[in-house]
């Protein structure tokens, strides 16, 4: 028998901050020495499946008994610096229905959790040329890997590229991060930030850019506000969140000219990374 799947939990919730309605950032610190990641990749974590849940959370079906021997593991891409070395942050979205988001909503700090042993993940800018223009496009939580990204050194290289973060949500409420993008906007001349929401009639507050990002590419919006073209051959294009959004934007960049990347085809221009 395995020994107690609460007894092999390696690290610790040390920082929780809610965002919105089902929306938070949780900071992990593990018991030992952290490993090394490069900005854009993702770990794994995980819980026992006697761990509490959210009292909101959806209905579970019962697990069968081997299930229930078994930690509850799913990966999520690190939001924090690459550099940081101490913890690691994570932008997580409550699904009602899940095995392991309702567990992770309930912790608070002190709480205990399993981190797994390493980061993997080819959604990074290790083949992207240093002086190519970025578009990072996401919906939702997929922003994560590209606060990673901007929180390591992609700004800080003294290259003339322009950085450009297109992120979308339902609400502005639910734009993670935002004013710390804001601010990064402010202090670097590289970084164009460009937030919008889909559901304006529903957000009084709202004032900013609206639709959905396939459509910013489609119309040129995104073009006109960073003031960078859409050109594959001075352009790289990260792509995560929504596969609707994933599958209809790479239709309209390779309109464009544009060329899936991939490991084994590295030579093109767009970086996809699905968040289900």
């Amino acid at each position: 028998m395995p020994r107690d799947l609460f007894e092999q939990l390696n690290a610790t919730v040390t920082h929780r901050e809610d965002l919105g309605p089902g929306l938070t950032i949780l900071r992990i610190e593990s018991d030992g020495d952290l490993f090394r990641f490069d900005a854009g990749q993702y770990c794994v974590l995980g819980l026992p499946p006697a761990a509490e849940r959210v009292p909101n959370a959806g209905e579970e079906e019962e697990l069968p008994e081997k299930k229930r021997k078994q930690m509850i593991r799913r990966a999520y891409s690190i939001s924090s610096s690459s550099k940081e070395g101490e913890f690691l942050e994570f932008y997580i979205q409550l699904v009602h229905s899940g095995g392991l988001t309702p567990r992770l909503f309930a912790l608070e700090p002190g709480a205990r959790i399993w981190l797994g042993p390493k980061a993997t993940g080819l959604f990074t800018l290790k083949d992207v040329p240093v002086d190519a223009h970025l578009y990072l496009v996401a919906t939702g939580t997929g922003l994560a890997p590209y606060v990673s990204m901007v929180r390591s050194d992609v700004l800080d290289q003294q290259h003339e590229r322009k950085i450009v973060i297109a992120h979308g949500a339902r609400y502005s409420w639910d734009l993670g991060y935002r004013s710390e993008l804001e601010t990064l906007q402010q202090e670097s001349k590289s970084l164009v930030y460009i937030p919008s929401i889909t559901r304006p009639g529903e957000d009084d507050s709202w004032a900013g850019e609206v639709g959905y990002l396939q459509n910013q590419i489609e119309d040129g919006r995104l073009e006109r506000i960073s003031g960078v073209p859409l050109d594959p051959t001075s352009t790289h294009i990260f792509l995560c969140g929504n596969p609707a959004m994933l599958d209809e934007a790479l239709k309209l960049l390779e309109e464009k000219g544009f060329t899936e990347w991939s490991k084994h085809e590295p030579g093109g221009q767009v970086h996809l990374e699905k968040y289900w």
